[in-house]
């Protein structure tokens, strides 16, 4: 498929924020500036939605991340962290994330899916077989290259690091 990108079309842009999170932690040890994010994913085009998909920590200081994505107009999806008996961890929303994609999809003439992660590549598949074209952002260190094969475009975060980054040093 060809990439498309102009001013009409009809943009829905799915934030795994975990994934995003640990990426440039991880990588850069800087955190992501998501209005930065959310400027490249929409690339001037009509945002329908925006939606960031949190994970609520025990401790619950996450009000103020809360409040800047929705400033942004971003909106956020939040999930409590699953605490397993001997202290394990748990927090994700993937199949929530491929969900909304996959319902809102038909609405819409481009997926953006801010994620690196190849547990996608089934719902990008799927979105695709009814026309609608599918992006990926995300810092390309740290990403799937079955994801990076499977969307119709990618866009790597990595190449220019101090665009999308708080806190580089």
């Amino acid at each position: 498929m060809t990439v498309i990108k102009n001013k009409e079309q009809r943009v829905g842009v799915f934030i795994d924020t975990q994934n995003l999170y640990h990426s440039a932690r991880n990588l850069y040890k800087a955190r992501v500036n998501f209005g930065a994010v959310l400027k490249e994913a929409v690339a001037g085009r009509k945002l329908v939605r925006a939606v960031a998909y949190v994970i609520t920590s025990e401790a619950g200081d996450e009000k103020l991340f809360f409040e800047a994505l929705s400033k942004l107009g971003i909106e956020t999806k939040t999930k409590d962290l699953q605490v397993f008996y001997g202290g394990s961890k748990k927090g994700d929303w993937d199949v929530g994330l491929a969900v909304d994609a996959i319902k809102l999809a038909p609405k819409l003439d481009a997926v953006v899916l801010v994620a690196g992660d190849g547990d996608y590549v089934p719902m990008v598949e799927y979105i695709q077989s009814f026309g609608t074209q599918v992006e990926a952002i995300s810092f390309g260190k740290s990403t799937s290259g079955k994801l990076r094969d499977a969307v119709d475009d990618f866009i790597d975060l990595s190449l220019n690091p101090r665009k999308y980054l708080i806190g580089m040093k």
